[in-house]
C-alpha cells in the first residue's frame, strides 16, 4: 500500500478553514448560516472531524478525538446535514415497501448507463477515485453499531461484517481488495491518498455512514442504510464487471467486483431477515429510522450519480484536480 494522506488538505471554504485552524490548535468558529448542507466545504470539514475517530489525521494528536471545541463544531455540522437529509426525503415507516423497491432492477441509466454504453478507462479511474473514500474503510462505519444491537440483529450483522473483513484472511479484507484495485489501475492506494481529488458528493455519502454509526440514537438509520447498500451491491457489481470486461481492465479491478457479486447476494438475505427483521422485532418504533436510512442512502447516491453524469456528458473531469 502506498503512502496515505501525509498533510492536512487545503480548505474548500470558510467552514473547512475553521475546522483546519481548530485542528492546528487555533480554535475558530465556523459560520453555518449560508452553508450548503451538501456542499464541498461542509463535507470536507465534517469528514476531517470524523477521521479523528478512525485513523486520525497527520500532525493531529490522538487525544484530539475528544477535543470539546472540535466536538462542538461537529455537532453543528451534523445538525445542518441531518436536517437537510430529513427535509429532502419523504419519510414513512413501511420498511418492506422500501426494501422491495430496491430489488426491482431496471435498465441501467445515469453514470453506470453512461459507462456501459460509452465509458472510457479514464472515466472508470475517476469512479475508483471517488469510491476510494469509502472502500478503503469499507464496513468500518457499520462496526460502530454492533454494541448497540442484541439478539438476531447483532448476530446477523456480525456475520455480514465478518465477510466484509475477509472472513479472517487479511488478504481478502474488502478494503485491501480495493487497494489492490487502485494499484492495478495505476492509482495511489493509500488510505485517503486521493482525498484532495474528490469533491463533496462522495464525502456526504461516507459522512452519513459515520454520523449514523457514531450516534446510538441513529442505530435504526444505520441499519436501513446498510441494508440498502447490501441489497443493491450485487447487481451494481455485476454491471461494473461488464464495464471492466469491455475495457479489458486488470484482473485485480474485476476481482473486487466479482467478490461482491457472490458475497452480497447472501448478505442481502441476512440483512433483511436477520438484521432488519431482528431489530424491528425488538424495537418496532425504529421503523421510521430504518426507512430514513434507506431513503437518505438513495438520495446521496443519486446526488453522486448526477454529478458524475453531468461532468462526463460534458466531456469534463468529475474530480477537483487531475489524477496522477
Amino acid at each position: 500500500m502506498t503512502t496515505s494522506l501525509t498533510t492536512l488538505p487545503a480548505a474548500r471554504g470558510p467552514i473547512s478553514a475553521a475546522v483546519l485552524e481548530t485542528l492546528r490548535e487555533r480554535p475558530a468558529a465556523p459560520d453555518l448560516r449560508d452553508a450548503d448542507p451538501f456542499g464541498d466545504d461542509l463535507h470536507l470539514a465534517l469528514h476531517l472531524c470524523y477521521e479523528l475517530h478512525y485513523r486520525g489525521l497527520p500532525g493531529v494528536a490522538a487525544d484530539r478525538e475528544w477535543d470539546t471545541a472540535l466536538l462542538e463544531i461537529r455537532t453543528q455540522l451534523e445538525t445542518a446535514f441531518r436536517t437537510a437529509l430529513r427535509e429532502s426525503v419523504p419519510g414513512g415507516s413501511d420498511v418492506d415497501t422500501e426494501l422491495d423497491a430496491l430489488l426491482t432492477e431496471s435498465a441501467p441509466d445515469g453514470a453506470v448507463g453512461f459507462l456501459l454504453a460509452e465509458g472510457e478507462w479514464w472515466h472508470v479511474r475517476e469512479l475508483f477515485a471517488h469510491r476510494s473514500i469509502y472502500h478503503l474503510k469499507e464496513a468500518d462505519p457499520h462496526a460502530w453499531v454492533i454494541p448497540r444491537l442484541s439478539g438476531p440483529a447483532k448476530a446477523g450483522l456480525v456475520a455480514v461484517e465478518f465477510d466484509e473483513f475477509g472472513g479472517g484472511r487479511a488478504d481478502r479484507v474488502h478494503a485491501t481488495l480495493f487497494a489492490d484495485l487502485l494499484a492495478a489501475a495505476g492509482l495511489p492506494d493509500g488510505y485517503l491518498a486521493l482525498l484532495e481529488h474528490v469533491p463533496g458528493p462522495m464525502f456526504a455519502l461516507v459522512n452519513m455512514m459515520s454520523m449514523f454509526g457514531l450516534h446510538r440514537a441513529s442505530r435504526g438509520s444505520l441499519i436501513g442504510h446498510f441494508a440498502a447498500a447490501e441489497i443493491t451491491t450485487a447487481p451494481a457489481a455485476r454491471r461494473m464487471d461488464r464495464i471492466l470486461r469491455r475495457l479489458d481492465a486488470p484482473a485485480a479491478c474485476r476481482f473486487f467486483y466479482t467478490e461482491h457479486i457472490e458475497a452480497d447476494a447472501v448478505h442481502e438475505q441476512v440483512m433483511r431477515h436477520e438484521v432488519v427483521g431482528g431489530l424491528l422485532a425488538a424495537e418496532p418504533d425504529l421503523a421510521t429510522d430504518v426507512v430514513f436510512g434507506v431513503q437518505a442512502t438513495a438520495l446521496l447516491e443519486g446526488q453522486l450519480d448526477q454529478h458524475l453524469l453531468a461532468c462526463w456528458q460534458a466531456g469534463l473531469s468529475s474530480l477537483r484536480q487531475p489524477l496522477p
